[in-house]
């Protein structure tokens, strides 16, 4: 008999504490927080490099260039460029390099017309001229051949 009140002692308290230890684990509790100040200037800070960003981030759209140096030599690459800056200066070159190849681009043509008047009048300063469909930056697009 002995036993059984040990069990049933045993099982009240384990019962007890099941029913009962919600109750207090229900109170509300107080937290603290506490940070240094610059970081309240760092997230305002974050937040308007963000909005300056997007409004002055050009924007990308499908146009043509004309790809007048396609090869591994570097120095050839930068001559092309020099080359095609001298003749025409007001149109925007880019060197991109995807290895083992530099490649020298000009222009940023809205019409595939635009870019094939260009390779007209550059058939005697280069060999190989290729129109590449490529994303163009719209605000330096070349207005005088489109």
């Amino acid at each position: 008999m002995k036993n059984t009140s040990v069990y049933k002692a045993l099982f009240c308290c384990i019962a007890g504490c099941v029913f009962f230890m919600p109750i207090f684990a229900q109170e509300r509790g107080k937290v603290e927080v506490i940070k240094d100040p610059r970081i309240d200037t760092l997230i305002a800070k974050r937040f308007s490099f963000k909005d300056n960003a997007a409004a002055s981030a050009p924007f990308s759209s499908n146009g043509y260039r004309v790809q007048l140096y396609s090869g591994s030599d570097r120095k050839a690459a930068y001559s092309a460029q020099a080359k095609f800056q001298e003749k025409y200066p007001e149109i925007h070159t880019y060197i991109t390099y995807i290895q083992p190849n530099f490649k020298v681009r000009a222009g940023n043509f809205r019409t595939r017309l635009g870019a094939e008047k260009m390779t007209q009048q550059l058939k005697g300063l280069f060999f190989g001229l290729f129109i590449i469909p490529e994303k163009i930056d719209p605000t330096k697009a070349d207005q005088s051949n489109d």
